[in-house]
């Protein structure tokens, strides 16, 4: 009795310290290596055997590589990722296979052979994918190998391989690597509308956006149940190391482990892309006689440098109005050193009239489209109206400020904008010659000078 009660004890025990082990962190079971096969084939000549449609390896074709992916974190599933060299590869592949824990027979480093007879295998984008196959609708597409089959096709040679160096590269960069390799990119860090959010969303792959100082962007593709999905992104900047894979064409990052994020330095300086100036200000205004479809409005810049005219906006009050009517976004627009940017509501139309293109289409009755007795306000990223034609609230018909059938061209001598209508900097043309103005209608082409500062 006595006997019996200590073994059952002894099992309790022994059952309590197998259960207090961690799936992931056990250390790696002894691995069978071979010594005895070598490669007959090279990436390269396994990419030439892709044809447009899935197929079945029929050679004695043998392939080596190194293991650079680890499920040991839980962020990649049924798949392992080789590259055809520890240092400077020139290509990886994606293996497509139905074992769990398999970083504990391929850890990273390990140095493979993959025996190709009888696998399937297929290209989606610049991605070489080798694997089972399975059937969908007709059409085959590669499937995860079986546990079963995966040792009968992949082996690890008997040398230590080694600690593949990531190819260190810049975001812009990413699109002429290829896919399936080790990269590590420097200075970055995640954007900040998604800082307070976890790595991934419970049980959803999830992307988050990481950038450069540059603000260039890639995505992070992250698993809701790799071991890390509730922790919180980083709000610092440094390396991170990933999986370079592509989703056709687009660059993706995949990491193995948090161990691959090294975000210990300071975020990177804002950057500065809302800019104001006075030397910015409208500079001619069209309402052509005989085409109103030739309507445009001209910006100059008189200073010595050129101008982002990010979140600039040209605004248009229509007749007597005191709210704006319509306005134009010149976000995206940078304006050169002495030099005009011309925007026409109908850019097909004024192309063939002026013989060539505006800087910037817009659409009909934008402020680019006045019938003459509107008025206009260019403001500034911060709200200031740098300046102004004509009186906000007041019709310009029968104004100092209608141009209708004509031209409004700002005078020589003016080099900054005004937020004040100032007739006197102004020679103004119309149908009525009210209040000092020319009545002198204006016909395109050759009444205008659209990208010419008079």
């Amino acid at each position: 009795m006595r006997n019996l009660i200590f073994k059952i004890f002894e099992t309790i025990i022994l059952m309590s310290l197998l259960c207090c082990v961690d799936g992931r962190e056990f250390d790696e079971n002894e691995r069978n290596c071979t010594t005895d096969m070598e490669a007959n084939i090279t990436f390269a000549g396994l990419d030439s055997l892709v044809q447009d449609e899935v197929i079945q390896i029929q050679e004695e074709l043998i392939l080596e590589g190194y293991v650079i992916s680890s499920d040991r974190a839980g962020n990649f599933f049924g798949r392992l990722y080789l590259q055809d060299a520890l240092s400077n590869p020139s290509m990886g592949i994606q293996l497509e296979m139905d074992l769990r824990e398999s970083h504990l027979q391929f850890p990273v480093g390990s140095r493979v052979l993959l025996m190709l007879k009888d696998l399937y295998l297929a290209k989606r984008g610049s991605t070489i994918r080798v694997g089972s196959v399975f059937s969908s609708f007709g059409n085959l597409s590669i499937g995860r190998l079986p546990k079963g089959k995966v040792f009968d096709h992949l082996l690890v040679l008997c040398d230590d391989g080694g600690t593949p160096d990531p190819v260190v590269a810049t975001i812009p960069g990413l699109d002429k690597l290829p896919s399936n390799i080790l990269v590590q990119l420097e200075s970055v860090e995640f954007a900040e509308e998604i800082l307070g959010e976890t790595y991934a969303v419970v049980q959803e792959e999830t992307e988050r956006t990481l950038m450069d100082c540059e603000e260039n962007e890639i995505s992070l593709v992250n698993s809701g149940y790799a071991d890390f999905q509730s922790e919180p992104l980083p709000k610092t900047n440094g390396t991170l190391t990933a999986i370079l894979i592509k989703d056709g064409d687009t660059p993706q990052l995949v990491i193995r482990t948090l161990d691959d994020v090294n975000f210990t330095k300071e975020r990177c300086p804002e950057i500065i892309t809302e800019f104001t100036s006075n030397q910015i200000f409208i500079s001619e205004l069209a309402d052509p006689d005989n085409n109103a479809s030739a309507r445009f409005v001209e910006l100059y810049n008189a200073a010595s440098e050129p101008l982002d005219l990010n979140l600039w906006t040209l605004r248009r009050y229509t007749n007597g109005n005191t709210e704006v009517s319509s306005s134009i976004d010149l976000s995206g627009l940078s304006i050169d050193a002495e030099a005009t940017l011309v925007i026409s509501p109908n850019a097909g139309e004024f192309e063939l009239v002026y013989g060539f293109a505006p800087d910037l289409g817009v659409s009909t009755n934008s402020p680019a489209d006045s019938n003459g007795d509107d008025n206009l306000e260019l403001v500034d990223p911060f709200g200031t109206v740098i300046d102004v034609f004509g009186v906000i609230g007041e019709d310009g018909s029968g104004t100092n400020h209608e141009f209708e059938d004509g031209r409004a061209i700002r005078n020589p001598g003016i080099i900054c904008g005004n937020p004040t209508f100032t007739f006197g900097e102004w020679t103004i043309y119309n149908d009525s010659g009210g209040a000092g103005t020319a009545d002198l209608p204006q016909n395109a082409p050759e009444d205008f000078t659209p990208g010419v500062r008079d």
